[in-house]
């Protein structure tokens, strides 16, 4: 009876809230009754629960202000694809590897990255305005697949490399042409020639169940209606699955990364006034204006 009677005691304290205080949780609650005590106390728990509260060690801290998450629309649904990072692959195509004085045959693949908010977003059937950039006098178009992960991981094997793909788009590269060539000339980062603001416009993200890999298809860029860019995915050096698996020796990638799978050759120069069209097969245009 003393036992039933101490039980009992334990019981009115948690009713009556003494184990309300912040940090108190049911493991706390638990260890009080005893086994025994808490399979008769379902009741007691249930009128308790309320009063838990989360341990403020565990709350993510605050912030003085905030940061836009970047996102991608996903075409058919009123999704969007979160943005963690933005590589781009170089000098994928031969013939544009010779005309930037590479030799194919010879170069393995190389990697540089964006910041993630350098995207600018193109709906379909819209031609949007792009700014041209400050400090520029030679602003370079190229027309590129995108691949978004949905899953990641080191050392992927080739074979299961897109498995991790969520999804494509089409977009642009656009970059300081000079002050890149500038840079690499002076052996120092290319940041200032390919890194700047809005330099990767692109379209929606279509998913793998709507579209398939892309191994091959025509792509091409207009400039004023007149093409200036035109190959097939097939002309790549290192497809889709091979970029992804050299890639992650790298970097550890994970869900939310975008790739910039390189583009063919006929680079060239835009200004002002000028009007770019992006096309691939399998995927809708993209156009913007520069401005």
């Amino acid at each position: 009876m003393r036992g039933s009677a101490a039980k009992s005691r334990q019981q009115e304290r948690i009713m009556s809230g003494q184990f309300s205080r912040r940090g108190s949780t049911r493991r706390d609650i638990l260890k009080s009754l005893g086994t025994a005590g808490a399979l008769g106390s379902a009741a007691s728990l249930a009128a308790c629960s309320t009063t838990i509260s989360v341990n403020p060690a565990h709350a993510p801290p605050a912030t003085p202000f905030k940061i836009a998450t970047t996102t991608i629309p996903i075409a058919g649904t009123n999704e969007a694809f979160p943005v963690r990072r933005i590589y781009c692959i170089g000098r994928n195509y031969a013939a544009h590897a010779r005309e930037m004085g590479s030799d194919p045959t010879r170069e393995p693949p190389f990697f540089f990255q964006k910041p993630t908010d350098a995207i600018q977003l193109v709906p379909p059937g819209q031609t949007v305005d792009h700014p041209y950039p400050p400090l520029t006098k030679n602003y370079h178009y190229e027309i590129e697949l995108v691949a978004a992960l949905k899953s990641g991981g080191r050392n992927i094997a080739m074979s299961d490399a897109l498995s991790h793909v969520y999804g494509y788009a089409l977009g642009l590269d656009m970059m300081r042409r000079h002050l890149q060539r500038a840079m690499g000339d002076e052996k120092k980062p290319w940041e200032i020639g390919k890194s700047l603001d809005r330099s990767a416009p692109i379209g929606p993200i279509h998913r793998v169940a709507q579209t398939g890999h892309f191994s091959k298809g025509r792509i091409q860029l207009l400039v004023n209606g007149t093409v200036k860019q035109n190959a097939d995915l097939n002309q790549m050096i290192w497809n889709v699955a091979e970029q992804i698996s050299k890639l992650s020796e790298a970097f550890e990638l994970m869900a939310g990364d975008i790739i910039y799978s390189g583009t063919p050759e006929n680079v060239g120069p835009v200004v002002r006034g000028d009007v770019m069209t992006g096309k691939l097969e399998g995927l809708p245009d993209i156009s913007v204006k520069v401005v």
